[in-house]
């Protein structure tokens, strides 16, 4: 997908922050976790995730707007009941999403956005304005800036601020986060490793396990 060209400043400015969640369909969701949860589990459970994810987010003042993004469209009515922006996805694949998510944000007039990942059990408002403050405090208008959260064993991408939006392309899949900060350099932007609670996702069982002893799957929790 081409991205429309933003009449904006090269460098970073987050006046204008939209948050997007990407969601694949809930049919599947979570295969990894098939030997500790039965399907309609771990359905219940990215249900929980997505709902905590957008709550948390949405107390955060400096994000503007949430939009998840997943071609399901039952999780699109849960953003909605949730108080998010449903965008229903074209085609396939996680950056593919993601892409057309920016380009929906410029079009809109976002000048940075932030991507959650909709699996992360620590996931607050304040673990996500802790992200929005190390990329704000680094921003200058100068120089586009790239913030990457990484997973716990410092291989994924839990979060991905960029100013502007389309400071790099995604590259989720593997090793995502030596590839967003390659992308980074690459194109000459600011590039800022951040890490804390939102390290933590829920890929495998033992994600599953840890998040259970530190009691962050209680539905009533988190946001």
């Amino acid at each position: 997908m081409t991205r429309p060209l933003a009449e904006r400043s090269p460098g970073a400015d987050l006046r204008r922050l939209v948050a997007i969640v990407p969601v694949r369909a809930l049919e599947g969701a979570k295969s990894r976790l098939g030997g500790s949860l039965d399907a309609e589990e771990r359905q219940d459970l990215v249900r929980m995730l997505l709902e905590r994810t957008i709550r948390a987010a949405a107390q955060v003042p400096e994000i503007e707007s949430v939009v998840v993004v997943s071609p399901d469209p039952a999780i699109l009515e849960l953003a909605v009941q949730s108080g998010a922006t449903p965008l229903q996805q074209v085609g396939e694949g996680l950056n593919e999403g993601l892409e057309q998510a920016v380009s929906w944000a410029i079009a809109g007039g976002a000048s940075a956005v932030l991507v959650l990942a909709g699996d992360l059990p620590s996931v607050t408002g304040v673990s996500i304005g802790a992200v929005v403050a190390s990329g704000a405090a680094a921003a200058s208008p100068a120089r586009a800036i790239v913030v990457v959260v990484p997973d716990r064993h410092g291989r994924g991408t839990n979060a991905l601020l960029l100013s502007p939006p389309d400071a790099i392309a995604f590259a989720f899949g593997i090793d995502s986060a030596v590839a967003h900060e390659a992308a980074a350099r690459a194109a000459g932007a600011l590039s800022l490793e951040v890490d804390g609670p939102l390290a933590l996702d829920l890929d495998l069982p033992e994600d599953l396990s840890l998040a259970e002893e530190r009691g962050l799957l209680d539905p009533a929790d988190g946001g």
